[in-house]
């Protein structure tokens, strides 16, 4: 009979724990939390000292009742849920709702399931950890305080159904910020010049680009300046000037944290935060393989750490001396310096067998399984390798006072990349087809001038974003991927592509933030609350004086946003169009994907279409009304009514002007009016005119 009782949360980890532990031990899963905050009410009682008020979570009964039998088996209880914050709040919570007050309960926790992690862990039971409790508490009722006392004001004021958060809010707006700036932007126009040389004795010609003069760089900002270079150069003699060689090193990445996963795995495989985080859990937890059961492959998956076991290096430079030879272990790296601290005592993510290759478990797991883990497992062989070496070769040819450039690089040593190469990164030899020397002879081909318009800042894929948030300090890595899953599935923010986009809806929301909530969506405020938390958990802050500080200014901001806002009407709008199904005028309404119409007449009468908002300009193409239109995902553009006998759209609001170019339809781009035609770049200012 089982003396000792093991509480993990995943059902996944029991039958693996257990082949571990023997017969003497009983492992039993939590299914995750099994108190939280109640869903019906604020449930903080902010009249005594911010208490929170927890209740068991409806479902859990079952759970709780069934660990209750086991707990009255077992001289010994071990509580061993996820190593970090949450997990060690879980534990927290079991001591209350399981009673164990009087009970040899221990906290244990490993960043692996192997069996030596596992019963390590065992040897280095401690007591709970009130930091990292008190932390996630804080974290909780911060959460629950703006979601509970912000969200019924979106209702009121927008919509039913919305939601603001500490950390969505402030997402929401960083894309907000980035779609403004792109729909700002005004292209401004550049040109390169290159010239075509040939290099006596070779048979190819080299290319080199514009510099400047001797004394200085220059760009060419017109078609004019192109051609004055070009006419100044007319029977000018080309000479090598200078030939540089050097070398350059690349070197190998660290291996994965939970955010270089996610930004890697959505770049190299396009799996959203979401679907990495779910696979990586599964890898850590075990998957079944022939001869050895249920295996975790992995470590675990939330951390902020590049730190790496000795035992983990010293099994990595055995595998790569074995299997690359020598020349290919590197010296040990330096970790890198994290700016948060809250899961830094955990290692990075790793196999936990590096002898468990991605081609042994090819077959036996299912392929995006195998994808992510093969990620994780050539990062982590490639971390403990030596850099890529290149020669590099950089070259200056002078034309009276001029000066072009061309360089080229050589791959000499592959390093790390003979396992692995970042999809951003990867680099393809640039080799000069000549060899050149001061004593080249060259003599002049041709020139070639290129037109060349400056470029928006990227939108947001869900790499960027992460890497975005966690530069600013917002959230933690655990907290990425729910936050973009959310913001996505309340409508706020659509995917097309790998590219996130602002629908009308958060558009609204986040408008509204920012005029009631500045500080909510401050992004150095949210930056600034999270080292707080981080001071929680490191016992230099006490939880409660977080709250208490938080919840008068919030409150007050609420107070006050109610009587300030405007109230944005949801009140059915009535329409011109007719209903051709009842003759009724159809009316306007406001759905979770934006306007559309319907007829009043509903029960009765079901029919609806979609809303297209005229902006009083007419069509270049056809003379139709142009309209406010969205994608399917709910991204704005504007586009003929006549579709789909008329194709044309832009994405930016057409001014009603013609350009006076080329005649084309003038865009609206914040400040400026820009033409429609990409290859005319006429543009002027849209400030009005002051009046004397």
């Amino acid at each position: 009979m089982a003396k000792y009782l093991v509480i993990v949360e995943s059902p996944t980890k029991v039958k693996t724990i257990r082949k571990f532990l023997g017969s003497s031990y009983e492992v039993a899963a939590t299914n995750g939390h099994v108190r939280d905050l109640p869903k019906s009410s604020l449930g903080i009682d902010v009249e005594h000292n911010y208490e929170p008020k927890y209740i068991t979570i409806r479902g859990k009964g079952d759970v709780l009742a069934h660990l209750r039998k086991e707990v009255k088996k077992a001289e010994k209880i071990y509580l061993a849920t996820d190593p970090d914050r949450e997990g060690e709040a879980i534990s927290w919570h079991l001591l209350y709702a399981l009673k164990l007050e009087d009970k040899k309960v221990y906290r244990i926790t490993f960043n692996e399931i192997t069996k030596n992690a596992v019963k390590e862990s065992l040897k280095n039971a401690r007591e709970i950890d009130m930091n990292l409790v008190d932390a996630q508490q804080a974290r909780r009722m911060l959460d629950r305080m703006v979601g509970y006392r912000i969200s019924p004001l979106l209702w009121s004021k927008i919509k039913r159904g919305l939601s603001a958060g500490r950390v969505q809010s402030v997402a929401l707006r960083i894309i907000c910020d980035r779609e403004e700036e792109i729909n700002a932007f005004v292209p401004e126009e550049y040109w390169t010049l290159d010239v075509d040389l040939k290099v006596k004795g070779e048979k190819k010609p080299i290319t080199a680009r514009y510099y400047g003069t001797l004394k200085e760089k220059q760009g060419i900002t017109s078609e004019a300046r192109a051609e004055a270079i070009m006419k100044s150069l007319k029977d000018a003699s080309y000479t090598v000037r200078e030939v540089k060689k050097g070398e350059r090193l690349r070197k190998a990445p660290h291996p994965f944290t939970t955010s270089t996963l996610q930004q890697e795995a959505n770049k190299a495989l396009n799996f959203s935060t979401q679907k990495t985080m779910r696979l990586a859990q599964q890898l850590y937890e075990g998957v079944d393989l022939k001869g050895e059961g249920t295996v975790g492959l992995i470590t675990y998956l939330r951390t902020d750490s590049t730190r790496v076991s000795k035992e983990a290096e010293t099994a990595a430079l055995d595998y790569i001396r074995t299997n690359h030879g020598a020349a290919y272990l590197s010296v040990p790296q330096e970790e890198k310096k994290s700016s948060q601290k809250i899961q830094d005592a955990h290692e990075a993510i790793r196999p936990t067998d590096v002898a468990r290759t991605p081609d042994a478990v090819r077959e036996q797991i299912p392929r995006d399984l195998f994808r992510l883990y093969q990620l994780i497992w050539k990062r982590f062989i490639a971390s403990r390798m030596t850099p890529a070496k290149y020669g590099t070769t950089s070259v200056k040819i002078q034309a009276t006072d001029s000066v072009f450039t061309l360089a080229a690089s050589t791959l000499q040593f592959d390093g790390f990349m003979k396992v692995y190469s970042p999809k951003e990164d990867k680099e393809e030899e640039n080799t000069l087809s000549a060899a050149l020397s001061e004593e080249s002879i060259l003599s002049f081909l041709a020139f070639d001038p290129q037109q060349h318009f400056t470029q928006p800042p990227a939108h947001y894929t869900e790499a960027s974003l992460v890497r975005e948030l966690e530069e600013m300090g917002i959230g933690r890595p655990s907290t990425y991927a729910p936050t973009i899953t959310l913001i996505m599935a309340r409508h706020y923010v659509v995917k097309e592509g790998k590219n996130l986009y602002v629908t009308e809806l958060g558009e609204a929301v986040n408008n509204m933030m920012k005029e009631a909530f500045p500080a909510i969506v401050d992004v150095h405020f949210t930056a600034g609350m999270e080292e707080l938390l981080d001071g929680v958990e490191e016992g230099k802050v006490k939880w409660k004086t977080v709250v208490a500080n938080f919840y008068p200014d919030l409150e007050k901001a609420v107070e006050s946003a109610e009587k300030m806002l405007e109230h944005i009407s949801i009140e059915d709008e009535v329409s011109e169009e007719i209903c051709e199904l009842c003759g009724r005028n159809m009316v306007i309404k406001y759905g979770p994907h934006g306007r559309f119409l319907a007829c009043p007449g509903f029960p009765e009468c079901r029919n609806t279409k979609p809303y297209f908002e005229k902006i009083g300009v007419s069509c270049p193409k056809c003379g139709k009304d142009i309209v406010l239109k969205k994608t399917k995902k709910g991204r704005k553009y504007y586009g003929c009514i006549g579709n789909p006998d008329c194709d044309f759209m832009v994405w930016q609001k057409p001014s009603g002007d013609q350009c006076p170019d080329c005649g084309s339809l003038l865009l609206i781009k914040g400040n400026k009016l820009v033409c429609s035609n990409g290859e005319c770049g006429y543009h002027v200012s849209n400030e009005p005119v002051q009046k004397a």
